[in-house]
């Protein structure tokens, strides 16, 4: 059994070492509170450059520029009516600019920091393992060096080429378990072996159980979806709907948040149509990486979901040449929309797009008009994914200007509402009960806390409301390693 005092003093030690500063909550979600000499040091910082003042630029807010930026607004696309068909207003805020190119970095820093600030994890002697399909382990690795920490990660062997090959760059041990995006049980199961290895040498920060990943997005995503809305709406507008994709649902937190502040707002959760976990309790592979992981994650609050969407993989393959495809682009412009807005749809990952057509489903079902606005997130971008466009040109051949039409007309313009559920109460309770073949039976959590999860709200909303005691135990331990004092 480790002491938690000596643990801690050992992570001062190293902190102090490296010069690492940790910043709190509340400067994630407004940077103006961070000290004027961060901001100094950051000017001569690259985004994704393995500094540890970059954990700072942990936020929605950097100047989208690759080196030297500073803060401004929530970072945001609107994405224009002449591409979605329909009369809502859909609006997206933009993981691009975080460092390593996805917010899931921020997720990943609510999973470790609490155990770093605590006592409960030694970055002098454990590792710290990511297991994810995808940018949540990028995330975990980014923030590991950061934090003085050794990072492990794990993911599916048929994830893109960009997300090892980055993953060696800065360090990483990596494992490659089995299949595609959705065989999670196969991630599982190699945590499992690495703690029967090495025992406490190890620590899994497993995203799909860490309330830490959804009390981050409640608390910064949430804030930054109402700061847009705030900003961007006219009057006589209204939020209508949040949609968001089942990843590791650490997402959807931030319609929790958004439900708080605009009652009767509606949720629409999003996922892969050759995986339809919530809507038909069914499983198998797909292509939308980041999404869809054949089970109901642990910190997946369904209570708060009012639709189901089922998208197609080919959809969003298709989509994303294009968004990305000179033929595509200019199809696009053909077609009236803003060209402004077409060179921005790079700003897109393949979750992204995915997200993009549950709003636009959602927006159909509900019949929304001209007074509704629909919000959403683009985690990444498909600078994330450019080999993926590579393999696709090579396995269908040049993007013409005909299939461009093709796809346009096919995946957005003829777009309909077939696959979905408008959820009831025992809908709800159908997919929540979901969890109990993965989580207690197989992963070792208590029936008690399953239950609390749906009977009892205050399990989800007083850990969601922790942060005001993160900030501070956050600030307590930048005093211990002398770095409040030095920055100020």
């Amino acid at each position: 059994m480790r002491d938690p005092n000596q643990v801690l003093e050992n992570t001062v030690r190293r902190c102090r070492e490296k010069d690492i500063l940790i910043p709190t909550f509340a400067q994630m979600a407004d940077p103006g509170l961070i000290p004027e000499k961060v901001r100094e040091e950051l000017k001569g910082i690259g985004l994704w450059d393995l500094h540890p003042r970059n954990l700072f630029r942990i936020t929605w807010k950097n100047e989208p520029r690759d080196r030297g930026g500073g803060f401004g607004k929530v970072n945001y696309l609107e994405i224009p009516r002449e591409l979605t068909g329909i009369k809502a207003r859909l609006i997206m805020i933009l993981g691009k600019y975080f460092p390593t190119g996805a917010h899931k970095v921020g997720a990943a820093f609510g999973c470790l920091v609490p155990r770093l600030i605590s006592g409960e994890f030694d970055p002098t002697t454990q590792k710290a393992v990511w297991p994810s399909t995808g940018n949540y382990c990028r995330g975990g690795a980014y923030d590991s060096v950061l934090l003085g920490c050794t990072p492990v990660a794990i993911l599916p062997e048929e994830m893109s080429k960009e997300r090892f090959e980055w993953l060696k760059e800065v360090g990483s041990e990596i494992y490659a378990t089995a299949g595609c995006e959705s065989n999670v049980k196969e991630i599982y199961d190699k945590c499992w072996e690495l703690k029967r290895q090495f025992g406490d040498r190890v620590v899994v920060l497993n995203q799909f159980d860490e309330i830490g990943n959804p009390t981050w997005h409640f608390n910064i995503p949430g804030r930054a979806l109402e700061e847009v809305f705030n900003l961007e709406r006219r009057e006589g507008e209204r939020l209508s709907a949040v949609c968001l994709t089942q990843g590791s649902a650490g997402t959807l937190a931030a319609a929790d948040y958004l439900k708080e502040v605009f009652p009767g707002v509606k949720l629409t959760v999003g996922e892969a149509l050759q995986c339809p976990t919530l809507l038909y309790n069914g499983f198998g592979g797909h292509r939308i990486e980041g999404i869809g992981d054949k089970h109901v994650p642990w910190v997946h609050n369904l209570r708060q979901t009012d639709l189901v969407a089922a998208i197609d993989d080919n959809a969003c393959v298709a989509l994303a040449r294009l968004f990305n495809e000179p033929a595509g682009k200019n199809f696009l412009k053909g077609i009236g929309v803003p060209g402004e807005a077409v060179d921005r749809l790079d700003l897109l990952g393949i979750s992204s797009i995915a997200n993009l057509l549950s709003a636009i489903k959602t927006a159909r079902y509900f019949e929304y008009d001209e007074n509704d606005i629909l919000m959403s997130i683009a985690t990444d971008s498909m600078e994330l994914y450019g080999s993926r466009i590579e393999e696709y040109r090579e396995q269908s051949g040049e993007y013409t200007d005909t299939r461009a039409a093709v796809d346009y007309n096919r995946y957005i313009a003829d777009l309909g509402i077939d696959y979905m559920l408008e959820t009831s109460y025992y809908d709800r309770k159908r997919m929540h009960n979901l969890k109990y073949f993965t989580w207690i039976e197989q992963q070792g959590r208590e029936l008690e806390d399953l239950n609390a999860q749906w009977y009892d709200a205050a399990w989800w909303t007083d850990q969601f409301r922790s942060t005001a005691e993160l900030d501070e135990k956050i600030t307590e331990f930048n005093a211990k390693t002398g770095l409040l004092r030095k920055y100020g």
